[in-house]
């Protein structure tokens, strides 16, 4: 499958890149994707939520009113989970939400997800380029000469490239990431992938090893 190289202006560049078949053109398996989205979005909760049950509540050493004689349930301790300012029944206890996917299934549901992609069209090479100082404004402009200025994009660097990545990370509709380092989730969250030439083998690396 070949798709064509675009300069910084929005011209072709007469440059093709051949992405091959085996990560581009593959039957998708979606409930791979499904389980690799599922795991993504479960490990990013913290787990953390707590409330106090009935023997951690502060207070309730005594007796809140006589045994017999009120007309009301016999209680002994006002923090129990009937009364106002008691514990709470069966509450949330912090634990963990991380799953876990083997690495072949988990780089099968990204060739998945890079083939449907690619079959909708939503993959676009542009020659690679760098900035000599953080400039939003300048990734702004390659932007609007690709006319993608206002698709919500995921650009695939092959390396970590700081101006780049802080020039990007002010845009609302537009996600900055090294090419080997983007989840499915990431893949499909963004309409369109726009990958620098050179981050394309980064890729494939990653999917064919």
């Amino acid at each position: 499958m070949e798709f064509k190289v675009f300069k910084l202006d929005g011209t072709e560049s007469g440059e093709s890149v051949n992405l091959p078949g085996e990560i581009f053109e593959i039957e998708p398996n979606h409930h791979l994707i499904y389980q690799a989205v599922r795991r993504y979005l479960s490990n990013q909760r913290q787990g953390t939520h707590k409330t106090k049950e009935r023997s951690e509540v502060r207070g309730g050493g005594k007796k809140p009113f006589r045994q017999k004689g009120t007309g009301r349930a016999r209680q002994g301790t006002s923090r129990s989970p009937l009364m106002v300012g008691g514990g709470t029944i069966f509450g949330p206890r912090p634990h963990t939400y991380k799953l876990k996917l083997p690495k072949k299934a988990a780089r099968l549901a990204r060739r998945s997800a890079l083939s449907i992609k690619a079959k909708e069209n939503e993959i676009m090479i542009i020659q690679d380029f760098t900035f000599e100082a953080p400039k939003t404004k300048d990734i702004i402009n390659i932007l609007k000469s690709l006319k993608i200025d206002e698709t919500k994009t995921l650009l695939l660097t092959a390396e970590n490239n700081e101006n780049v990545y802080k020039s990007g990370r002010n845009i609302p509709k537009l996600n900055v990431m090294i090419s080997d380092k983007a989840s499915t989730y990431d893949l499909l969250n963004n309409k369109l992938i726009l990958m620098q030439k050179s981050a394309v083998d980064v890729l494939c690396k990653s999917l064919l090893n």
